[in-house]
């Protein structure tokens, strides 16, 4: 790991998106979607505090976009830049790990619609973009049913290449850092084939985004589709499911109500995570983009799990213990981007700095917390 990377100055950041384009937003008016609680989000709210910022766009430059997976995680977040942007958005999803909570703001908006399906079915939509997130993407959720996890990847990348197709839309395949395995080269640059291994637990994912991949860019090749291809990296924010077992989300959880927090391994394996913020402007950049090779999406800012968890601890004040597990199987040792693809070709790299979207992750948990709380005190 290099030293200085820990070292860098925590800068706020107060907007997301480029002054100079449509994808522009501030940060406070971002934030109200996910941290308002549900029960305040009514139609008055709604009306007065959100909608007004959605931006007119001329009937010729307004698209319909879909977006597998829409609301999960990260696909939520993206619907939100969507939306805002004054886009007409369809969400598909299955809600095997998605949950309606996190675009239940957009519900009843006639730029919005929400299909609950699961992509394995083919569909056919008239769109124009096609985000394709739809796949579970914790070890837990993809490891809890490893053929639905291979079909998703695979039959289902298929059904949206085929209707990309049909309707000539352009296509985005959000791939992994995870096609790397556990990684020889480091930092890993898109040049790199990765270290997998195709039988073991988390072989379901990996194995299957690489044929998502393949599938990917034969449907360019053989049917001349306009396909776009991002390797995300380790991500965090609000909205990360707090059961999901990620690192992140595990940590917080366990230090917002003093337990102890648990690492598997002795802690010195190294990630990199960028805020999802971060992510969306990378997406919805390589969207817009001509580049249709691979690309990293992900923060170079490279440091241990037990940084991480004494980070953690520190910024919520926790009486935590670090515990330390047996390591998890085909767990990768070290994961770093190498994003300079990502600077020359979309002029993209994070601008949250990793203390930010912490102490913003940590607000999201803490409500989640105080609320279950409560429903425990009333019950």
């Amino acid at each position: 790991m290099d030293p200085a990377n820990t070292n860098q100055s925590y800068i706020t950041v107060d907007h997301v998106g480029q002054p100079d384009q449509d994808t522009y937003f501030t940060l406070d008016v971002l934030s109200k979607f996910y941290l308002t609680p549900h029960h305040k989000l009514n139609k008055e709210f709604l009306e007065k505090e959100l909608y007004p910022h959605i931006k007119r766009v001329k009937k010729c430059d307004k698209k319909r976009i879909l977006v597998t997976g829409g609301a999960g995680f990260v696909g939520s977040h993206l619907v939100d830049r969507l939306m805002l942007m004054g886009h007409e958005v369809i969400v598909i999803d299955n809600f095997f790990t998605g949950s309606k909570t996190n675009i239940l703001h957009w519900i009843g908006h006639p730029n919005f619609t929400l299909m609950e399906h699961d992509i394995v079915t083919p569909i056919l939509i008239q769109v124009d973009e096609i985000y394709h997130l739809a796949c579970p993407a914790s070890p837990p959720a993809y490891q809890f049913n490893p053929i639905k996890t291979i079909e998703t990847n695979v039959i289902g990348t298929s059904n949206m290449l085929s209707l990309a197709k049909q309707v000539k839309a352009r296509f985005l395949l959000t791939s992994t850092s995870e096609i790397y395995g556990d990684p020889l080269e480091h930092p890993q640059k898109e040049t790199y084939w990765g270290n997998v291994n195709p039988i073991g637990p988390r072989a379901c994912y990996d194995e299957g985004k690489r044929a998502a991949e393949t599938l990917t860019y034969a449907y360019q090749t053989q049917e001349k589709v306009d396909v776009r291809v991002v390797r995300i990296f380790n991500t965090f924010g609000p909205r990360m499911d707090e059961n999901d077992g990620r690192v992140v989300s595990n940590f917080i959880m366990q230090a917002l109500q003093n337990q102890d927090m648990t690492i598997y391994g002795d802690g010195n394996q190294t990630r990199s995570f960028q805020f999802v913020h971060d992510l969306v402007d990378g997406l919805i950049s390589t969207m817009r983009n001509e580049f249709t090779l691979p690309i990293n999406l992900g923060n170079p800012v490279e440091f241990t799990i037990l940084e991480l968890a004494e980070e953690l601890k520190g910024f919520i004040g926790s009486e935590s213990k670090l515990v330390k597990l047996p390591a998890v199987q085909d767990d990768p040792k070290q994961r770093r981007p190498d994003i300079s693809l990502a600077k020359e070709k979309l002029d993209w790299e994070p601008k949250f700095s990793r203390q930010q979207g912490l102490l913003e992750t940590i607000q999201y948990f803490r409500q989640i917390v105080e609320a279950d709380c409560e429903a425990t005190r009333r019950s």
